[in-house]
């Protein structure tokens, strides 16, 4: 059985939109002047363990838009990998081994496979769902030292708790705490 990971980018007030400098947002690039080797390196080694890259629509678009002309060890992994798409209005996809799927039995079909962990990045909507469908085995928060002070949230308001259990936390030298959580 797979396990799947969300993996985000997010600023201490929980905001997660536009960290690479998406247009038409407020705050677009935030990440940009934290980023250092160190938190590569941790990307890279997340993304390398992956089997599977899950995403939503609009994350799709932005990574098809830049991996495939990216080259590296991390950009040939994702190119060549396993992708599923959630979406109800993208039909298809021409980006190598990527299939678009509309709803979450293909996730849970996903999970029940052998294999290396699926992995989620950005995705907000999707991530949403896949906690209120219970579908979320842990959660890597890599959480900047900043207050946006606006901007969609990570975690949109809730009915229902959800315990998580701290797997493991530590600070690098640019102040980008790394947070892993189970979800109990």
């Amino acid at each position: 059985m797979r396990t799947l990971i969300v993996t985000e980018f997010v600023s201490l007030d929980g905001v997660m939109e536009a960290p690479g400098g998406e247009p038409g947002y407020a705050h677009a690039g935030w990440v940009g002047p934290l980023f250092s080797d160190e938190l590569g390196a941790y990307k890279q080694e997340e993304q390398l363990a992956a089997d599977v890259l899950l995403l939503g629509r609009r994350t799709y678009e932005s990574f098809y838009g830049a991996w495939p002309h990216r080259e590296g060890e991390m950009a040939e992994k994702i190119n060549t990998m396993r992708k599923l798409v959630v979406s109800t209005t993208l039909g298809s996809s021409d980006w190598q081994d990527t299939t678009v799927v509309t709803g979450l039995d293909a996730i849970r079909a996903a999970k029940e496979e052998d294999g290396g962990p699926i992995l989620v990045a950005g995705s907000r909507t999707l991530v949403a769902a896949l906690l209120d469908a219970g579908l979320v085995d842990q959660l890597n928060l890599q959480v900047f030292p900043l207050l946006l002070g606006s901007g969609m949230r990570l975690f949109p308001d809730r009915s229902e708790l959800t315990r998580l259990e701290l797997l493991s936390s530590r600070s690098i030298a640019n102040g980008v705490l790394l947070q892993s959580y189970g979800v109990a």
